[in-house]
């Protein structure tokens, strides 16, 4: 049992320190780096972090998302992309890892994030009000992170954003 108990303390850790390091990255490097399709940027009251993601904008790839992902790097993310601000709502079926799920108007600020999203749950998870971008990431790191309504994101696809690409 104590080995068991030491691996998942090394699992824990090691996630942590990897949201550490996005969160860490200097203010000078993220305003260098350039807006890239397989990149987003969030700021906050945290500071600023960096996800490596993968974009759903067509409706099978919205369908499928992160369905039958069995795991994902503390750095990676997907995100939905709808053609106009609307009332959306997720579910978790075939969904095999719990998420974090952000949603974004259409200016790329965050009105709620639903914490820790339970694998293979039919239970619809509402945005609240018009939104336009929903992010997932792996469960329990936005509130590590910081990561709630007010922050901003930055990707290509955010037309008109409030941190717009440059």
């Amino acid at each position: 049992m104590g080995s068991r108990i030491d691996a998942l303390k090394t699992n824990l850790n090691s996630f942590v320190a990897a949201a550490l390091v996005m969160v860490m990255t200097s203010g000078a490097a993220f305003a260098a780096s350039e807006c890239r399709d397989d990149v987003l940027h969030m700021r906050g009251d945290f500071g600023e972090a960096r996800f490596t993601i993968d974009v759903a904008d067509t409706g099978p790839e919205r369908n499928r998302g992160l369905m039958f992902v069995e795991k994902m790097p503390a750095s990676y993310g997907m995100l939905f992309v709808f053609e106009r601000p609307r009332q959306v709502a997720f579910w978790m079926k075939n969904t095999l890892i719990p998420l974090d799920m952000i949603f974004a108007d259409a200016a790329g600020v965050v009105q709620n994030v639903h914490v820790n999203a339970v694998p293979g749950d039919l239970t619809s998870i509402p945005g609240k009000g018009q939104i336009k971008y929903v992010f997932e990431i792996n469960g329990g790191l936005a509130p590590m992170l910081g990561i709630g309504p007010g922050t901003q994101l930055r990707h290509p696809a955010i037309e008109g954003a409030a941190w717009a690409c440059e």
